[in-house]
């Protein structure tokens, strides 16, 4: 079997999805996805004459040669890395379908055969802690069991304007990474509401979108302490390792950071240093599914549970949900799609998630197969479906 071909098909959902084919001289495809963002379609179709004739079945010798032949478009990290993730994961799919398998029994088997969802819930319609409250009992109503909302928002005490008369705002100013008293007590306000709506069972999650200093950063985890949280996530900006674990050591609130690192080089400091309690890859981003699983195992030797993050289209999240099935420090994958009526329509075969979980099945490959009618409605303009033009 060969590689003849790899196309691709950008579907416009809440953000652009990816979609990645490969196709073979004996009529097997395979179906992936990458991470949205710019020049990153391009690069799929740069990356197609590096694997053009090569037998599907050498992914990870594939995935180094795209790697090292791309090196001069910046394969360390970025949009090059998530190119390469769309080719591998349709890669995988392609040789577990050529096997009649599922992708989890090519990364060593099940430690569970349903994958606990965490739905990202962004904020209550008018960013209060009613609102709040009130969207997380519509979503644990849905059946989720575990949420996650944005704390940085903008609340009434993140206001830029030098002459208003509240000495609350006047020292506000948006660059320079400080929570003010006030918009902590928000802020605490706002998971107090959610927590009190949803009961202490429910697993809820927090993001900062690495927006504050360490010392603002850790009074807000410290205040957040009794709500038992699932995790923090980004509280400060992710370059700088050493300035994130400080907060993680500053605080009994878990830190969870990871889907600005690609390949496992990226991850291998955060580990090490234990800089967090969480690691979150974004797998169609990051390098793929068995770049992921290598992640995953460094993880688990410093026992660091793993939680993808994820803003993915079925394909890329049940993709992802294979290699969270085959390692056993998984925790929660991200739902990132809930103002997307159309996204289960997508692929055929009924919903993907059920009461909060995605439900594996032993259909080979990812198991999904892609609703082309749906797809087709939802391509973004001026892109191709697969190399057909659609005008």
């Amino acid at each position: 079997m060969k590689i003849t071909d790899v196309r691709t098909a950008v579907i416009e959902g809440n953000f652009d999805w990816i979609l990645v084919r490969v196709y073979t001289d004996e009529g097997l495809t395979g179906l992936g996805e990458a991470y949205w963002g710019a020049g990153v379609e391009e690069l799929i179709h740069a990356a197609k004459r590096l694997i053009v004739g090569e037998n599907p079945f050498n992914i990870a010798r594939l995935y180094e040669k795209m790697i090292r032949g791309l090196s001069g478009a910046g394969s360390l990290a970025g949009a090059t890395v998530t190119a390469i993730s769309g080719i591998e994961i349709a890669l995988w799919d392609l040789v577990s379908r050529a096997l009649e398998t599922p992708i989890y029994n090519l990364f060593g088997g099940q430690f569970r055969d349903k994958i606990r969802i965490y739905a990202d819930c962004h904020c209550g319609d008018e960013g209060t802690p009613e609102s709040d409250a009130e969207k997380a009992r519509r979503v644990v109503a849905a059946g989720f069991t575990a949420l996650k909302f944005d704390l940085d928002i903008p609340n009434p005490f993140t206001r830029d304007v030098s002459d208003d008369p509240d000495p609350r705002r006047w020292w506000y100013e948006p660059y320079n990474r400080t929570i003010s008293t006030a918009e902590r007590r928000f802020m605490e306000e706002r998971v107090a509401a959610i927590r009190e709506a949803v009961g202490p069972d429910i697993m809820l999650a927090v993001d900062c979108h690495w927006k504050y200093n360490v010392s603002d950063a850790i009074q807000l985890a410290r205040a957040l302490e009794p709500y038992d949280l699932l995790w923090l996530e980004d509280p400060v900006p992710p370059e700088n390792i050493d300035a994130l674990a400080k907060v993680a050591a500053s605080t009994s609130t878990p830190i969870c950071t990871g889907e600005n690192l690609y390949r496992k080089h990226g991850y291998r400091e955060l580990i090490e240093k234990q800089a967090a309690d969480i690691v979150s890859p974004d797998i169609p981003k990051m390098g793929g599914l068995l770049e992921a699983r290598k992640v995953a195992d460094h993880a688990d030797t410093y026992y660091m549970p793993i939680a993808p993050h994820n803003v993915s289209s079925p394909i890329g999240t049940v993709a992802a949900a294979h290699v969270c099935a085959a390692i056993p420090n998984f925790l929660v994958l991200e739902f990132h799609a809930m103002d997307v009526p159309w996204w289960d329509d997508l692929v055929t075969g009924g919903p993907v998630i059920k009461d909060g979980f995605i439900h594996l099945t032993d259909k080979p490959g990812h198991g999904l197969e892609l609703n082309e009618d749906v797809a087709r409605a939802h391509l973004k303009p001026g892109s191709t479906f697969f190399g057909e033009s659609m005008s």
